[in-house]
């Protein structure tokens, strides 16, 4: 394993590692969701490492990675990754955010992508009830600056299997640690939902792996779903005992599923 620093696009440093081998396999980039960082990853790198090269990196502000200070975008600091490492392809596997991320940067940068593992994903452009009081106390807590409230909520919609579950106490660490960063780096986030990448999944050519745990929020559900239907290369998979942090409730069938998935010829 080798500790990477990544010149982020306006400034600081993206911050993460890379790890594996794996000649004629495709490079897998892990990119995880809001509120996170790269140890989301902890239970999934050895196993996929064993067949692949795996860079992870913790996204602007969270984790190791810098703090913006100007306006930034995902898709650009996953380009600047890619580049950095010399990679002309790459699988990209995204949680949340990190899907999100993955699906936007496959429109931008088609020839870049050689497949998609989205897991739990949110997508740009996708409409979220706006009668929900979780997600709208969530969105308060966001507009309010409030840490803890928002770490608070962070736990009780997205981490409902709650600290017994496997990976419990390192879920209940990042969302405690990162809650302050993810409001500072949230405030320059831009450029996704011009992408509006739910209505123009038809575009997007790359093999995708679209997984979600029975246990995560409703909507997750819903755009897995309309993922899966509506990318032109892409099979459904549902993993029972996992909510939002499914690679850390799940990890081993996880890893099985990504592996059987990046076997297949793009």
């Amino acid at each position: 394993m080798s500790e990477i620093e990544i010149p982020a696009p306006g400034g600081g440093l993206l911050r993460g590692e890379r790890t594996g081998a794996g000649a004629g396999r495709p490079v897998v980039v892990l990119l995880h969701g809001a509120g996170m960082d790269s140890r989301l990853w902890d239970g999934v790198v050895p196993g996929l490492a064993a067949h692949h090269e795996v860079v992870r990196y913790d996204a602007r502000g969270l984790g190791r990675s810098d703090a913006p200070v100007r306006p930034f975008d995902d898709v650009a600091d996953l380009l600047a990754v890619l580049d950095h490492c010399g990679l002309e392809r790459a699988a990209l596997v995204g949680l949340s955010m990190g899907g999100e991320t993955a699906l936007d940067f496959a429109l931008v940068h088609p020839e870049r992508v050689a497949a998609l593992g989205l897991v739990g994903a949110s997508v740009s452009g996708h409409a979220w009830p706006d009668d929900d009081p979780e997600q709208a106390a969530y969105a308060a807590a966001r507009r309010a600056g409030d840490a803890g409230e928002l770490a608070r909520l962070e736990l009780s919609i997205w981490a409902s299997l709650g600290r017994g579950a496997p990976g419990g106490a390192l879920v209940e660490a990042m969302v405690a640690e990162n809650a302050e960063r993810r409001i500072v780096s949230e405030h320059y986030l831009t450029g996704a939902a011009a992408l509006d990448a739910e209505r123009r999944l038809g575009a997007i050519g790359a093999p995708a792996l679209v997984v979600h745990g029975d246990r995560d929020h409703p909507e997750i559900g819903a755009i897995a779903r309309r993922l899966a239907a509506d990318l032109p290369h892409a099979r459904a998979a549902l993993i029972p005992d996992a909510d939002h942090y499914l690679p850390l409730r799940t990890p081993e069938r996880l890893v099985a599923l990504l592996l059987e998935h990046l076997a297949k010829p793009a």
